[in-house]
């Protein structure tokens, strides 16, 4: 006989709807996988076999083939034991069921037919709803993630019988659901507060300008001088995550099971910041079965290189697409896999090998050759991405050992979130920006128009400096940020003259 049963897996990090076909025939007993099925799959013919023993229902002695249908896909992990399970049994008539074309089904099974959970449960849930299913069988330790999805039932399961009973209809379950407003309310405080930064009030103004755009910033200092410290309290400062963004976001951690454990919802922006030893595919992504790696994950928040020129050169090169585009797109023989990758990216360097140059404190010991090779690790290409280039020197300490408290990060916010919805009011017509830094060459012929004084400033400083186009294109969003967070409808000339001071790496080529 045979039996269908929908279930779902992840591809890239979308959804992929699969239907799960079992067929028993008469023969020498066997079970065997098609479908492009990855190891873990094939597997879980012996989990399969004990769970239904120990859940105490008799496996059927005969010849079993099961189908993941695409066939023309690879199909990985663990989600297919349960739907496996339940179309060997529905095939067998253990029972019968007029619910298994409304239902999906995931989950992996342990030995004594316990429901295990899986990653990736948002998107396969996303995916159920778009294919108009009732509602989906999912583990219950996924309800968090899966029960942020409204409009399709989620069915949570403990054990084999418990979904055999269900779809029989021997047992009701109440669907889950979770209060997402109260999610948001609950959303996690951060611990830190750029209050606590001595000094800096220039840094302080250049993250302001970062967080109110959407723009990259370059932080060079001697060590100690706060590069880290200003980094790690942006995030208190960003607006905070629309449910969207959320969601977007979400789906990410989900596919990598890096969801906070009772926690279905991302409700702060991602703060990442990888070791300068990672590869190439931990930054970017891939592997045999491509995923998200430190860019996604980042996604819709900050990425931190800290000690950028120790990074290798061919990782820090293959950051260059995704800053432009806000997207990685890893290309295999088989297949072509699209990751978001829209994020802030904050960068931070010593000005030289021994970190003192420039340190009033300090005597720098590098000479000319070495200074010169170490800024030879990062490429100009790069460095023509990154809108800021800021000088953080190192603090005095009459300003460090002060007891009064700078301006906190609420009052910050409150500018940033104002600058912000200017550009949500400005951008409304178009569906992929929603911050200055992402505006396109016609966006910047519409919204970043300059009167004559301004225009010439900016013709000076690209004469002066040898800017290239891009530097060029990066100064106007900059202008127009600095315009928005001053409430001018204009960019002025000192918005440009400010804008313009940030482009020190551009100043140093002269």
């Amino acid at each position: 006989m045979l039996a269908k049963i929908h279930s779902g897996s992840v591809q890239g990090v979308d959804g992929l709807a699969v239907e799960v076909e079992v067929d028993i025939a008469f023969g020498l007993p066997s079970f065997s996988t098609v479908g492009l099925a990855e190891g873990a799959v094939r597997e879980s013919k012996d989990r399969v076999k004990a769970a239904i023993k120990n859940s105490g229902y008799e496996f059927p002695n005969r010849k079993i083939t099961i189908n993941l249908a695409p066939a023309d896909v690879k199909k990985g992990g663990t989600g297919y034991d349960l739907p496996i399970a339940l179309g060997i049994l529905a095939a067998a008539e253990v029972f019968s069921s007029d619910l298994l074309d409304l239902y999906g089904v995931t989950g992996e099974l342990s030995l004594d037919g316990r429901v295990r959970p899986v990653p990736g449960i948002l998107s396969m849930v996303l995916a159920a709803r778009e294919m108009g299913l009732r509602g989906m069988l999912i583990p219950r330790e996924n309800i968090s993630e899966a029960a942020i999805v409204t409009g399709i039932d989620i069915i949570p399961i403990e054990h084999l019988h418990q979904a055999v009973e269900f779809l029989a209809g021997l047992n009701e379950i109440e669907p889950a659901s979770v209060d997402i407003d109260a999610i948001f309310s609950k959303s996690d405080k951060y611990d830190v507060d750029f209050s606590e930064v001595k000094g800096q009030e220039h840094a302080k103004r250049a993250l302001e300008i970062t967080a109110s755009g959407g723009h990259n910033v370059l932080m060079s200092g001697p060590p100690g001088s706060g590069k880290t410290m200003l980094a790690r309290r942006l995030p208190t400062i960003l607006p905070d995550l629309s449910f969207e963004e959320a969601l977007e976001t979400s789906k990410i951690y989900s596919i990598m099971g890096l969801l906070p454990k009772g926690k279905g919802l991302m409700t702060t922006r991602p703060f990442r910041a990888p070791h300068h030893t990672i590869s190439d595919a931990g930054l970017i992504g891939g592997g045999q079965i491509p995923r998200p790696g430190e860019v996604s994950l980042a996604h819709n928040g900050i990425l931190f290189l800290d000690e950028l020129p120790e990074f290798k050169k061919n990782v820090l090169e293959v950051l260059r697409q995704p800053i432009e585009d806000g997207n990685v797109t890893i290309a295999r023989a088989a297949t072509s896999l699209r990751f978001p990758a829209r994020f802030v990216l904050i960068c931070a360097l010593n000005p030289c090998p021994c970190g003192h140059r420039g340190d009033f404190r300090h005597e720098c010991i590098c000479s000319p050759i070495q200074i010169k090779r170490y800024e030879n690790r990062l490429s100009g290409p790069l460095l023509d991405r990154i809108d800021l280039h800021l000088e953080v020197p190192a603090v005095p300490f009459k300003e460090m050992s002060s007891p009064k408290d700078t301006e906190s990060s609420a009052a910050i916010r409150e500018r940033v979130c104002r600058a912000r919805e200017i550009q949500k009011k400005r951008f409304q017509k178009r569906k992929k920006i929603f911050c200055n830094s992402q505006m396109t060459n016609k966006d910047l012929k519409q919204f970043c128009l300059l009167d004559s004084p301004s225009h010439h400033l900016l013709e000076q400083a690209v004469d002066q400096f040898g800017l290239s186009a891009r530097a060029y294109h990066r100064i106007l969003k900059i202008g127009r940020t600095i315009a928005d967070l001053a409430g001018s409808k204009n960019i002025l000339t000192e918005h440009i003259a400010e804008a313009v001071q940030f482009r020190r790496l551009d100043r140093k080529k002269m």
